[in-house]
C-alpha cells in the first residue's frame, strides 16, 4: 500500500520501487504508470522537506546564467547600464540596485527572489 513517507527507510524503499518501474516497459495509463507517478510525487515532497537545495547567491546566479547563455561580461555591462560597476558587482564590492535587478530579471530571466537576497 502506498502512503506518505514517514522515514528514511520508506524513502529508500520508494526510490527502489521507482527504479524498478522505470526499468520496466510500462504503458501509459496503466496501473504501474499511475504507481510511478504517485511514488514520484511522494519522493519529491519528502526530498523538498528533508534535503532542500539552497538558493544560489545573486552573484552565483548571474555568473551561471552568463555562462549558460554564452553572454560575455562586456554584454553584462550593457545589461546593467553601468560599465565601470560590472566588476565591482561581480566581486561583491557593490550591491545590485533595483533597476539592475529589474534588468537582470528581464534580460537574463533570473528570478527576482534570487537577485534580492542578501550577499
Amino acid at each position: 500500500m502506498i502512503g506518505p513517507i514517514k522515514n528514511n527507510e520508506q524513502y529508500e524503499h520508494y526510490l527502489a520501487r521507482i527504479y524498478e518501474l522505470m526499468q520496466a516497459e510500462i504503458s501509459q495509463d496503466s496501473k504501474e504508470s499511475d504507481e510511478l507517478e504517485v511514488l514520484s510525487i511522494l519522493v519529491k515532497d519528502y526530498e523538498n522537506v528533508h534535503f532542500p537545495i539552497p538558493k544560489p547567491s545573486p552573484l552565483e546566479a548571474i555568473r551561471f546564467r552568463l555562462e549558460q547563455m554564452g553572454i560575455s561580461e562586456k554584454e553584462l555591462s550593457e545589461i546593467l547600464g553601468y560599465r565601470s560597476r560590472k566588476s565591482e558587482i561581480l566581486s561583491g564590492k557593490r550591491k545590485l540596485n533595483l533597476s539592475m535587478i529589474r534588468r537582470l530579471n528581464e534580460k537574463l530571466h533570473i528570478p527576482a527572489e534570487i537577485l534580492i537576497q542578501a550577499y
